[in-house]
């Protein structure tokens, strides 16, 4: 019958007693008429379900009394039970809309039967009036409805705090418990990072009382779920220490949030230590206990795996973030280091010479430098620094700029070493120390250095003959007091100095040999007669076939330098 049908007797009132799946139940008065039913908008009782059509039912009056009809509903409406396409409503009748386990619709005309109804609703353990939510298909649906909710979330969320949120709105649903918090660890006590109740609010920061007594015990014992249901009304379960009773509380759950293994392929394989127990998932009802059956507590255990594996990844993730940061500033250090590497060494004229460092990390503890003093003199210098990373990087940085002013006179030089020992001992107090070749060559060919503990520059006459500058003091910023004697030399035109560090002679190959002194030797002694670009390209060349690229732990520094002589 159309809304257009006459009526002949006006009806008593009628209401609509609405059962959610969280066992929630509203009101709602059948008016205006006709009274319609279905998913969309603009019905008068909208029912979020897939099964129910968009217009799938409503209900007129036809001679006094409330009539249902199903307005060609694709999956049906059912009344008590039975699938019908038009019923006479009668007191209690029972209409679920697209399938016989849908929510419960129950009929009731206003007044005492209504009064009845809504008791008999109460009576099967229903809570009281709560506002209006949107309506779900029956308790197990809504259970899934709340998952899938979640897994959305997981996906498409970039908010930690969301995920954690929908995982605690997750859990309430689930269990039917009325508070749910999600406290994590720090490092003297938990913080609450979500606090809700079973409507999706939020809680004010008054109401976040719990019993920590029985969270401080589900943290020790790591149990993978602590419930506890509480009858306030037997004496027995009131005892002193029972801060569940304190409370006033039906039902308190605890549910450990562990950190999951790192590089585990289950994922619910999870740490066994203590301290890795991340914070718990805490949820507890005053008017009705929490529904753990029915699988409702692997469903739970299941989403604190969740959460962990959320609050997990988040570490990783800033672990992550901070380490492109520190990237980023080596990549930086690393960028500078290098642009105060000499950028053109003397090609012609009297004094000639080739080099390089390679740093083994980002940035490395060796430098070298040849810089012109005058039109008769060069100075040339390498220096590494103990230890790896930036701290050696930074003390090589201080080396090069205490030695790179120029000074032709070899007691300036002695006087600066014992300087910079005095400064590096003042503050590092012995822990970083460097070895350092510094030398001069004048023109003539006389040459003064400074051997503080390096390797031995080899220094390779013209007809092959070999000969070592032995070290003349000790490391620089190691020993108080230290004496750094100057020596000399005297170069023949066509002679030259290989200057290295020991990255040469320890870089290892993938059978953690290494390159040995040996092997520079003779590869140097082979090409006495060669240029210094070319002694040093043979030596680099055959450092890299030697260590097939094999990750190096120490910075691999070469210079040699070719005494030309007057024409």
């Amino acid at each position: 019958m159309d809304s257009g049908t006459a009526t002949f007797a006006t009806p008593a009132s009628a209401s609509i007693v609405i059962v959610d799946p969280n066992g929630n139940r509203k009101r709602v008065p059948v008016e205006p008429l006709p009274f319609l039913i279905g998913r969309q908008p603009d019905n008068h009782l909208i029912v979020r379900d897939s099964r129910v059509s968009r217009t799938h039912a409503r209900i007129v009056v036809e001679n006094g009394a409330y009539v249902l009809e199903d307005i060609g509903s694709r999956h049906g409406t059912f009344v008590n039970g039975k699938r019908l396409q038009r019923k006479v409503l009668e007191n209690s009748d029972r209409i679920e809309l697209g399938a016989p386990d849908s929510y419960q619709l129950l009929f009731a005309l206003d007044g005492a039967e209504l009064k009845r109804i809504m008791e008999q609703v109460a009576a099967q353990g229903i809570v009281a009036d709560t506002p209006s939510q949107p309506l779900g298909v029956g308790s197990n649906l809504a259970k899934l409805r709340a998952i899938l909710d979640l897994a959305r979330t997981l996906q498409s969320s970039f908010s930690i705090d969301e995920v954690l949120v929908s995982v605690v709105d997750t859990a309430l649903t689930i269990t039917g418990a009325e508070r749910g918090f999600l406290l994590l660890r720090t490092t003297s006590d938990l913080e609450t990072r979500v606090a809700r109740d079973r409507r999706g609010q939020n809680l004010r920061p008054d109401d976040l009382r719990v019993p920590r007594q029985v969270i401080r015990r589900a943290l020790e014992n790591r149990r993978e779920l602590l419930s506890m249901n509480f009858d306030p009304i037997r004496a027995e379960d009131v005892r002193p220490e029972n801060s569940i009773a304190d409370l006033d509380l039906r039902s308190v759950i605890c549910v450990p949030l562990v950190r999951i293994r790192a590089g585990q392929s289950d994922a619910t394989t999870m740490l066994a230590t203590g301290n890795e127990t991340v914070g718990l998932l805490y949820m507890d009802s005053r008017l009705n206990p929490a529904d753990l059956a029915g699988g409702n507590r692997e469903l739970l255990q299941t989403l604190a795996i969740e959460a962990s594996t959320v609050l997990e990844n988040a570490r990783l993730l800033q672990e992550e973030q901070a380490k492109h940061r520190m990237e980023e500033e080596l990549r930086l250090a690393r960028t500078i280091q290098q642009s105060l590497l000499p950028g053109k060494l003397p090609g012609d004229g009297w004094l000639r010479a080739a080099g390089s460092s390679i740093a083994s990390f980002q940035v490395g503890g060796d430098y070298f430098d040849v810089a012109k003093v005058n039109t008769h003199c060069w100075s040339a210098v390498v220096a590494d620094v103990s230890g790896k990373g930036v701290g050696s990087a930074l003390l090589a940085s201080l080396l090069q700029g205490a030695l790179i002013t120029a000074t032709d006179h070899p007691a300036v030089m002695g006087h600066r070493m014992d300087r910079l020992n005095e400064y590096l001992l003042e503050h590092t107090g012995g822990e970083k120390y460097a070895t350092v070749f510094y030398c001069l060559l004048h023109e003539d060919g006389h040459i003064d250095y400074i051997n503080a503990a390096h390797c031995p520059p080899m220094v390779i006459r013209a007809n092959g003959e070999r000969q070592e500058l032995e070290p003349s003091g000790m490391p620089v910023g190691l020993i108080e007091g230290a004496e750094f004697a100057v020596q000399s030399q005297h170069l023949s035109p066509g002679d030259k100095i290989v200057i290295y560090s020991d990255g040469v002679t320890e870089a290892q190959n993938t059978a953690e040999r290494f390159f040995g002194k040996k092997r520079l030797r003779e590869i140097v002694e082979s090409r006495a007669g060669a240029s210094c670009n070319a002694i040093h390209d043979a030596v680099q060349e055959a450092v890299a076939a030697f260590t097939e690229g094999a990750p190096q732990s120490d910075d691999i520094t070469l210079v040699v330098l070719e005494f030309r002589g007057t024409v």
